[in-house]
């Protein structure tokens, strides 16, 4: 291991994000109407989006085909090698085709391209030349031509696709509004992760329902801590929601009066009028709930009115 490197190495990884930078900012003034046709035409379209793309392009566009996947845009990536020696027989006429290739002369993306013209696919070409083989041929360019490649030798593609991914980027942002794609949208593709599973899944689901720890407003204070410990959940409720009481209310109290604590009953201690929430409600109105109000834990409402049926906590929305 390199105890003191001669070289700040900071630096580069500061030019390498500059001239990045640079590069995804220039794609703004390369916009041109084809950008709204391909939009448009993915929108029109009856069948899925066919991305394809050799080598890193192809790397590129597998990422570019899992966020439309994940945004609602129907799609499957297909390398050309194989599209040339029968995945073509996947491509339906009312698929859109996204050609990837930096140079737009990619041989194995080109040779694609009568079997697309035969078959009646609205190609969209991705290149950094208006004028290459592979855009002159395309329905709708889409320039990602970039000043320069954040490689010093100008040979590994680097801004190149990085340009390539947010001109994908563009596509999938556009189509999620032009379709109004939500957040519950999102959830549906995505119901074994953190977001699908807080906008999916209902309090009641996730909310601690067994051996709940209430206690009545005239239960003494060594009855209050026992049902606290019973229950484990670091508070009681008290008179079937009318209040609470926390750990914290027991600790503030025993600082203050120390003397007297054990005197107290539970309705003198006790945070009045604590916040609820229906076992209907998901997840994330739970936790905007919590966080509108600065607290961890909410009360669950049952059916009939002013019952309690559950407890809900911070600690359970993330599973």
């Amino acid at each position: 291991m390199l105890s003191n490197p001669t070289t700040d190495y900071q630096i580069i990884a500061k030019e390498v994000f500059n001239i990045e930078a640079k590069a995804i900012a220039n794609l703004s003034s390369q916009l041109t109407d084809d950008f709204n046709h391909s939009v448009q035409a993915i929108l029109n379209t009856k069948g899925r989006v066919v991305i394809c793309g050799m080598g890193k392009s192809g790397l590129i566009g597998t990422k570019i085909m899992a966020t439309f996947a994940s945004t609602g845009t129907p799609c499957f990536f297909m390398h050309p090698g194989e599209a040339f020696h029968g995945d073509l027989g996947m491509v339906s006429p009312e698929d859109v085709f996204l050609a990837l290739s930096n140079s737009g002369e990619t041989e194995e993306v080109i040779r694609l391209m009568p079997f697309l013209k035969d078959n009646g696919n609205i190609v969209i070409a991705m290149t950094n030349n208006p004028s290459s083989t592979l855009a002159q041929n395309a329905n709708f360019h889409l320039n990602i031509a970039v000043p320069k490649e954040a490689c010093p030798h100008q040979l590994a593609p680097t801004s190149s696709t990085t340009a390539t991914l947010v001109m994908g980027d563009a596509l999938a942002v556009a189509l999620m509004e032009a379709r109004s794609f939500q957040p519950h949208d999102f959830a549906r593709f995505h119901p074994g992760g953190s977001l699908g599973r807080k906008l999916l899944t209902r309090v009641k689901h996730e909310m601690k329902h067994k051996n709940l720890p209430f206690i009545s407003g005239d239960a003494p204070m060594k009855k209050v801590i026992h049902a606290m410990n019973e229950g484990r959940l670091g508070l009681c409720i008290v008179d079937q929601g009318k209040g609470i009481i926390t750990d914290g209310d027991l600790r503030r109290h025993m600082e203050n009066d120390a003397a007297h604590f054990m005197a107290l009953t539970a309705k003198e201690i006790m945070g009045h009028n604590p916040k609820t929430i229906s076992g209907e409600a998901r997840l994330t109105e739970a936790e905007e709930l919590m966080n509108a109000h600065k607290i961890t834990t909410l009360l669950v409402e049952g059916a009939e009115q002013n019952t309690i049926v559950g407890i809900i906590q911070i600690y359970d929305l993330n599973g």
